[in-house]
């Protein structure tokens, strides 16, 4: 096998490993995406049900 031989089949070894991982963080980031989303979702519910029960940043609670 020839050094440029050499070169390529790394290379192209390179490339599976780099599409493998692209691949597979895809899935990841699409599986997060979506569990983001059903939190959004599920906190907006239980804001929407509670009329009001959290306090955010220097906001003063109703009874003041």
């Amino acid at each position: 096998m020839s050094e440029h031989e050499e070169r390529i089949a790394h290379l192209e070894r390179a490339i599976d490993d780099l599409s493998d991982t692209i691949a597979r963080q895809d899935r990841e980031i699409a599986m997060l995406t979506r569990r983001v989303q059903l939190l959004m979702e599920r906190e907006a519910e239980r804001e929407a049900s509670q009329e009001g029960g959290v306090v955010i940043g220097d906001e003063r609670p109703p009874h003041y």
